[in-house]
């Protein structure tokens, strides 16, 4: 006897191998020269241009006299070093005091 096919499965079969089909298909052509070298190029001018938009940016901000991303980092890691002590110094005091 012959099994039934619902029209669900009879897509999804037809899914699965278009599926299949398309994705070796899309990695030919992904892997590609004529893909990568054009796409290679246009990130690498991408990245030039953000580099060059973040250096532009910094210079705006530090001529208004605001801090910069590099100045904020800088003034965040030294605010931590300064808890970190904070805290040390508060445990060394309750040493002290759990001792008298």
């Amino acid at each position: 006897m012959a099994e039934i096919q619902t029209p669900w499965a009879i897509w999804k079969r037809a899914f699965y191998a278009w599926e299949n089909h398309t994705a070796k298909y899309i990695e030919e052509v992904l892997q590609s020269p004529s893909v990568l070298e054009p796409s290679g190029k246009l990130l690498g001018q991408m990245m030039k241009m953000k580099a060059s938009s973040n250096k532009t940016m910094t210079t705006f901000w530090g001529n208004m006299g605001l801090p910069t991303k590099h100045d904020q980092e800088r003034m965040l890691h030294t605010l931590n070093q300064l808890q970190s002590r904070i805290y040390d110094l508060e445990e060394k005091l309750e040493d002290i005091q759990q001792d008298k």
